[in-house]
């Protein structure tokens, strides 16, 4: 694909709280202001966008695919997580996940520069020797705040990852409210991706965190008035976090309405959300395959888990209202105050506060 027919326009001004109604002149719609808009996503999206459908999808062996925002990318319903292949004692076993993941239809890999020291990079370089490269649409994560230690850590990722090019590169951990302005500072790291897209060492750029939805919004505002749009957003999408706290309510409708590609994580928050005893791992995944997800990824460090997923992506079906409903009450009360969504409330997945200078 010509990277040149994606290069974002950085003459227009973008808004990340314009909805597409407001870009015709004419609409009744047209002064939706950030705390208008914000109040119409006060509800779950199901139920705030009734109006809306599933994503269409395209299927591939049997596994269907979405498009990945305006970069049309067709990706897989489902990811395959990059930091439980780390953590798998075998690496030889992490190898066979990915490369049965790519045969069976998984194209969407994620990763990052600092998952298990790089380890889950280098295997997963490894596993897309022999022309698995080919079959993959790649995404990593870099930690770096400032230029330097940015394009240090995307020559890494690309050494590590045994390619010349990363497909999508994002800025992992935005969970600070200063962290977008050092990512757009003078000196800072988006001067470090944009450089590595103009010499095609990446194709799309994205940011990920798991904090606060408001932590997301600054980002986009940030980027707004830098006059760049991200390509994709990547952010929790959960039955817990449909009640607290919620990404889904504050954050996903202002990235569907501006055609940002959407990638949902922690389906299960970890492992937290199954031991709340109220879903099993299969309504986790179809909750965030029925938003307007288009890739939903999760960590597999096991054949056995690589196939429910496998499952859960071919048997998925939309849900109606009342199923959503259903799933939601049955959730409601664990949902309270955050208690298995450690990521919002605790530290325990903050891996650049544990490691702060990986931030640089």
């Amino acid at each position: 694909m010509d990277d040149k027919k994606n290069q974002h326009s950085q003459g227009d001004l973008y808004d990340p709280y314009r909805t597409s109604r407001s870009r015709t002149p004419d609409s009744a719609d047209s002064s939706i202001s950030r705390r208008g808009f914000l109040g119409l996503a006060a509800a779950p999206y199901f139920f705030a966008h009734a109006d809306r459908k599933v994503p269409p999808s395209e299927s591939r062996n049997g596994m269907p695919y979405r498009t990945l925002g305006r970069s049309r990318e067709k990706v897989s319903l489902i990811g395959l997580g990059g930091y439980h292949l780390g953590k798998q004692a075998d690496p030889q076993e992490s190898i066979r996940i990915i490369r049965t993941g790519l045969d069976e239809g998984i194209n969407f890999l994620d990763n990052c520069w600092d998952y298990n020291g790089g380890e889950s990079e280098i295997r997963m370089g490894k596993a897309l020797r022999d022309g698995y490269r080919q079959q993959a649409f790649l995404m990593t994560k870099i930690d770096g705040r400032d230029k330097k230690s940015a394009a240090r850590q995307i020559e890494e990722s690309l050494r590590r990852l045994q390619t010349n090019h990363i497909d999508l590169l994002q800025f992992h951990e935005i969970i600070r409210m200063d962290d977008p302005d050092r990512v757009f500072a003078s000196g800072g790291a988006m001067e470090a991706a944009l450089e590595a897209k103009k010499a095609g060492k990446i194709r799309y750029i994205g940011f990920t965190g798991h904090k606060s939805p408001e932590i997301h919004l600054k980002m986009l505002n940030t980027a707004a008035s830098h006059q760049f749009r991200f390509d994709t957003v990547q952010m929790p999408l959960n039955v817990m976090d449909a009640h607290y706290d919620s990404f889904e309510r504050k954050v996903l409708p202002v990235l569907v309405e501006n055609d940002i590609g959407v990638l949902g994580m922690k389906p299960m928050g970890d492992h937290f959300i199954l031991e709340s005893k109220t879903v099993t791992a299969i309504e986790c995944l179809h909750y965030a395959m029925n938003l307007p997800t288009s890739v939903v990824i999760t960590g597999c460090d096991s054949m056995q888990i690589l196939d429910q997923a496998l499952g859960a992506a071919r048997n998925f079906r939309s849900m109606n209202s009342n199923e959503v409903a259903a799933l939601l009450a049955k959730t409601s009360q664990a949902a309270q105050s955050g208690r298995y969504e450690l990521y919002k409330t605790t530290h325990t997945f903050d891996g650049t506060y544990q490691t702060p200078k990986w931030l640089g």
